[in-house]
């Protein structure tokens, strides 16, 4: 009798085993089950919306503790995971696990549709959408969607104007904190990415991706409309405007609007008559880099555009184009007036003026005005005395 006793409270100890590992607590919301009754409550704030730990400090609130706990590092600068490989420390477990495909090269999120891999399951995510097209993220300003939420809130600053990282060593201010760290390059010189094909430098990652394709000849982004290709997905985006004809970036002051993120920096100086670009030669300043590389022509007498006709040379693109019309008879400037055209833009100018009757140009002796500057400068002789060379 003892012995059938001591068998039944074993047979009746694993069945209180069995009842407390088993998920006897559910969710009326979802169906979901539970071990713990804890669990349940903490799981049951996913549904009612009800954060009860706060943040004693920016007064943020959670719905579990554990992810207060995990907040209040961002206040403290606690970070209790370290990597054993490089020592790069991290706030949050997740993070760690993350970083450390850094070291293994593991890329376990897998695209069902083109079987390209990921490291992290958010780059998936974002990864998924160039191929569904989908643009969850709408602006509430001007209704421009977006397949990502960093690039809404990028995005944003266009209509605040904000720029909320600023340069300690000139003080511009930046709206995206890798634009200011890459600014930051300017003044340290620094060159961290290294070509492995010719060892050419480069102070940002995308630049060195760039020029890679120099050695590869890879164009991997097609446009749809042409067939055009492209060798950056950028440029892809600024090409689709031509035919979109879409000017997404708008200036404050003026309303003018551009399909460039670049042209709209540059139109922004003729409202601040900022000119960044000086030459170390003559301390002239220019408002844009190009202005600046030509004018340093002046200087070096550097003749880089060669007319394969004639062999002439110019030290601008523009002039060279305007040359070529003597080769080709090209007159692209037409005279809305009678018809009569031009090769060169100024010549269309200055005809316009038989039509207005405009002079411009005016004798400082005797005030007599002309429509040509070599009219007033054949004008100004009768006051010199300089013998007319014909």
């Amino acid at each position: 009798m003892a012995t059938s006793g001591m068998g039944s409270d074993v047979v009746e100890g694993e069945s209180v085993a069995r009842n407390v590992t088993a998920k006897c607590y559910r969710c009326e919301e979802c169906s979901k089950e539970f071990s713990q009754l804890c669990d349940l409550k903490s799981h049951v704030r996913t549904h009612t919306g009800e954060k009860p730990y706060k943040c004693e400090e920016c007064s943020k609130q959670f719905n579990q503790l554990s992810s207060l706990k995990t907040h209040m590092r961002t206040h403290t600068g606690d970070k209790p995971y370290r990597c054993e490989e490089c020592s790069k420390q991290f706030s949050q477990l997740g993070s760690l696990k993350t970083h450390m495909r850094t070291h293994t090269q593991e890329k376990p999120y897998r695209c069902e549709e083109c079987s390209k891999q990921f490291s992290q399951l958010g780059v998936l995510k974002k990864h998924i959408h160039t191929h569904t097209g989908e643009k969850p993220y709408r602006c509430e300003e001007c209704s421009k969607q977006f397949s990502r939420l960093d690039s809404l809130q990028k995005h944003m600053r266009t209509h605040t104007s904000e720029k909320p990282y600023r340069c300690v060593e000139c003080s511009k201010q930046f709206g995206q904190l890798g634009n200011l760290k890459t600014h930051m390059l300017t003044h340290t010189g620094e060159k961290p990415y290294r070509c492995e094909e010719c060892s050419k430098q480069f102070s940002q990652l995308g630049h060195l991706n760039r020029h890679m394709q120099t050695h590869t000849g890879e164009k991997p982004y097609r446009c749809e409309q042409c067939s055009k290709q492209f060798s950056q997905l950028v440029q892809l985006k600024k090409h689709m405007r031509t035919h979109t004809g879409e000017k997404p970036y708008r200036c404050e002051e003026c309303s003018k609007q551009f399909s460039e993120q670049g042209h709209l920096n540059k139109h922004l100086r003729t409202h601040t008559g900022e000119k960044p670009y000086r030459c170390e030669e003559c301390s002239k300043q220019f408002c844009q880099l190009v202005q600046l590389k030509k004018h340093m022509r002046t200087h070096t007498g550097e003749k880089p555009y060669k007319c394969e006709e004639c062999n002439k040379q110019f030290s601008q693109l523009d002039s060279l184009k305007t040359h070529m019309r003597t080769h080709t008879g090209e007159k692209p400037y037409k005279c809305e007036e009678c018809s009569k055209q031009f090769s060169v833009l100024g010549s269309l100018k200055k005809h316009m003026r038989t039509h207005t009757g405009e002079k411009p140009y005016r004798c400082e002796e005797c005030s007599r005005q002309f429509s040509a500057l070599g009219h007033l400068k054949k004008h100004m002789q009768t006051h010199t005395g300089e013998t007319i060379q014909m």
